[in-house]
């Protein structure tokens, strides 16, 4: 088929220093076009990439509102497109239910009921789930409605996948020095949190549990973002877009965003040196770099 001039990928291909193939072309131009161009070719390129070596897993993180959903979605399409049966998992679908994070507030720490942080997922699912989808069969999935704040259901997929992308805000995340711990670093954690009691067990969850689940990634992206103010804004922009009796006001949304603050910012430290190809997001939400990780 003919590609017309504005549908070939310029921009992400020379930040990221390929050759804009017949192939990649044809792959954006069969993307969702009311996606954003960046992530349109960035989901392109990689699926062109990935073709010669198909990783089993896939790891995708990045702060809140850095369009991870949106990203693997495409890559997901992009992938069918060059012949690669791939599978998205949202680490968000696998939180635990209201009455079970309600159990955790009450046993461990009041926090705890609110959803996001490592120790409200159920994470020994989700990472049974990666291994299952690369084998023959079906699998039942677990479906999360952040509107009502519930698991609403399950959706059923058969595999198996040649490749499974798992995306999520902590994807990745490896603990802090325990020592850390003990100076809180938000009003949360000083008014909340005053014992430590809570980031000492989610931190407990990202060395034994989260670790584990996340030895299966053999293929990781991460979208870095600006700063936590792009964070906390383009968290509202989402916010906003859900129902009005859905939405959380700029107070409650400043307080929820803080239970990620921590993991946050050790993530911005850390990843950058452990990831396959680091994305620079601008504060236009753009693609400003990528580095991909030589070797």
């Amino acid at each position: 088929m003919n590609v017309s001039s504005k549908q070939i990928p310029l921009r992400v291909a020379k930040l990221a220093g390929r050759e804009v193939t017949p192939a990649l072309a044809d792959c954006v131009s069969h993307l969702d076009p009311s996606s954003p161009d960046d992530y349109r070719e960035l989901a392109a390129l990689l699926a062109c990439e990935w073709v010669s070596h198909v990783p089993k897993c896939v790891g995708l993180a990045g702060g809140q509102g850095a369009g991870k959903s949106t990203l693997g979605r495409l890559i997901e399409s992009a992938c069918v497109r060059v012949g690669i049966r791939a599978c998205v998992l949202s680490l968000d679908d696998f939180y635990l239910p209201r009455r079970h994070r309600k159990a955790l507030a009450t046993s461990v720490h009041p926090l705890l009921e609110t959803r996001g942080p490592p120790g409200t997922h159920e994470i020994l699912r989700c990472r049974e789930a990666i291994g299952r989808l690369g084998r023959s069969g079906e699998i039942e999935l677990p479906i999360f409605d952040k509107g009502l704040d519930d698991r609403s259901g399950t959706r059923r997929v058969r595999g198996p996948f040649d490749l499974v992308l798992v995306e999520g805000w902590c994807v990745g995340a490896g603990p802090v020095v325990e020592a850390s711990l003990s100076k809180p670093i938000n009003m949360l954690e000083r008014e909340q949190d005053a014992n430590a009691i809570w980031r000492r067990y989610v931190n407990a969850q990202l060395r034994e549990a989260y670790a584990q689940a996340w030895r299966a990634i053999d293929y990781f992206v991460y979208l870095r973002v600006p700063d936590l103010a792009a964070v906390r804004r383009w968290r509202l922009e989402q916010e906003n877009s859900r129902p009005a009796h859905q939405r959380l006001g700029s107070e409650a949304l400043d307080r929820f965003v803080q239970h990620y603050e921590r993991i946050t910012l050790a993530m911005m430290d850390s990843l950058p040196s452990r990831a396959d190809l680091t994305v620079d997001l601008a504060d236009d939400h753009s693609i400003a770099a990528l580095a991909f990780r030589s070797g």
